[in-house]
């Protein structure tokens, strides 16, 4: 390695850790972090990504989401591999399925995660998405776990306003402390109506896929002309561009995924760009936001 990489790494860690949010209730957490979706599936694969999970961490990137859903708890293993050694180091939040989120359900999933997680507890837990279980059986199951001290705090995922204004209205659902939901640069629609509502109530966003998925949507996304010239502007690639502007807002964590060493440092360093208002000027002009409400985007 390089005295120019090398420096270039130290900086990286710098700025990431010193680029916080603090949630409501005073925790400090890194404004980009680590998802795992499809991770921990392919057996050939498994050393590199939990050395990538593991300088994602080193490079202060240390809050790391998985999932119950993810590989049927093969995610969760491989985050627990990941952390032995460094758990106090990492904000851990892993999500319950909707048909899992109530009563002995919801407790005996929570203990099944920190099982495969190999830890005693959960710095965030998540309602994975909207399901039958009435919000006021989760909320009670999600504080019961609180007090049992198996999970710091809890949270939603997939949850958009009207199911939020229920949620805060029912007896202990103001300690939401996160929605996570799907956020890119094309993937605008949260902007319309969620994302300020959450501004107004100090709830943070956590964005999930905020590189959009492969596909046809993500490639006309890196290939606009706008994030193009932007990227050649900050010596960057067009994916450090989208990572950039989800997190132009002070209340939103991004989560990539990144599988490979090289992917993680290309999002770490992410974190050294900052936008200008010209050039998210020219970024609203190539993906507006939507001027009415649309439904929640999930994929």
């Amino acid at each position: 390695m390089t005295k120019d990489s090398i420096e270039h790494l130290a900086e990286i860690v710098k700025v990431n850790r010193a680029n916080r949010m603090l949630l409501p209730d005073g925790t400090s957490v890194p404004r980009i972090g680590q998802g795992t979706w499809n991770m921990g599936d392919d057996a050939s694969r498994r050393e590199e990504e939990i050395a990538a999970l593991r300088l994602g961490v080193e490079l202060g990137m240390d809050l790391i989401d998985t999932a119950e859903m993810y590989g049927e708890g093969n995610s969760e293993l491989l985050v627990g591999d990941a952390i032995k050694g460094i758990r106090d180091d990492v904000f851990l939040v892993s999500k319950v399925y909707p048909h899992n989120a109530g009563n002995e359900n919801l407790i005996r999933s929570c203990e099944e995660s920190l099982q495969r997680l190999n830890t005693d507890h959960l710095d965030l837990y998540l309602l994975h998405w909207r399901g039958d279980i009435p919000l006021e059986v989760t909320v009670e199951g999600m504080e019961k776990l609180v007090s049992q001290g198996k999970i710091a705090r809890w949270g939603v995922s997939n949850l958009d306003v009207d199911d939020m204004k229920e949620l805060l209205s029912i007896a202990g659902g103001t300690h939401c402390a996160m929605n996570q939901v799907l956020y890119h640069l094309g993937s605008r629609g949260i902007e319309a109506e969620l994302l300020p509502w959450q501004k107004s109530h100090r709830m943070p966003v956590m964005a999930y896929s905020p590189l959009a998925q492969a596909g046809a949507l993500r490639k006309g996304v890196i290939e606009s002309e706008a994030v193009q010239e932007i990227a050649r502007i900050h010596n960057a690639t067009p994916l450090q561009i989208m990572l950039a502007w989800t997190i132009r807002e002070e209340d939103i964590i991004t989560i990539p995924k990144a599988s490979s060493r090289e992917h993680v440092i290309e999002n770490a360093a992410a974190g050294l760009i900052t936008l200008s208002e010209e050039e998210r000027w020219k970024l609203d002009e190539a993906f507006p936001i939507p001027s009415w409400k649309v439904p929640l985007d999930m994929s």
